[in-house]
């Protein structure tokens, strides 16, 4: 009983906090609900047992990925400035795009949790196992999104720091022209 109520009081944080980062005019405060949205999880991850995955949850996500969010950000806008809100047939296409993205998870995860289920029921998994799947090239493996997520993160790495140099040209030499 006390597990459920943990798991809803972490799944209303993960899904208020979620809303919040979205909707937040403030880019700093939505990169902070994010923050704990990334806690919540971890929390869900402590409560399952999956002491590892709270570990990496925590170190690189909360910890790295936050950080990393946190300095792009100061480099490239204002922290404390607005965000304009656009209105007109952007929310609605913004909204249409959301449905279809959701129901294209749900359809992956329907089709893909049930088989990992079955396989969890039947064997007992290890960590050699866990790291094969992670970073194996097979089916169901997934060493290739890692690597896309490692390109992916140095070039915003690499665009926020040209970012951050032109506009700190452009305020140091404002007359000169640019090539």
């Amino acid at each position: 009983m006390t597990e459920q109520i943990i798991f809803y009081l972490l799944a209303i944080a993960i899904t208020a906090f979620s809303i919040m980062a979205v909707t937040s005019k403030r880019i700093v405060r939505s990169a902070t609900y994010l923050l704990f949205v990334l806690l919540a999880t971890a929390g869900l991850y402590m409560l399952l047992g999956y002491y590892f995955l709270f570990a990496v949850q925590i170190s690189v996500y909360a910890g790295g990925i936050m950080v990393l969010f946190i300095m792009a950000i100061f480099l490239t806008h204002k922290p404390g400035k607005n965000v304009s809100v656009r209105r007109g047939w952007r929310i609605g296409s913004s909204l249409l795009l959301s449905v279809a993205g959701l129901l294209l998870c749900g359809d992956i995860i329907l089709n893909n949790v049930i088989g990992i289920y079955q396989f969890i029921e039947n064997e007992k998994l290890t960590m050699q196992q866990i790291g094969t799947a992670m970073l194996g090239t097979g089916k169901q493996q997934y060493l290739l999104s890692f690597e896309m997520m490692s390109i992916l993160l140095l070039a915003c790495i690499v665009g926020a720091i040209l970012i951050a140099r032109k506009t700190k040209t452009e305020k140091n030499e404002p007359n000169e022209t640019k090539l």
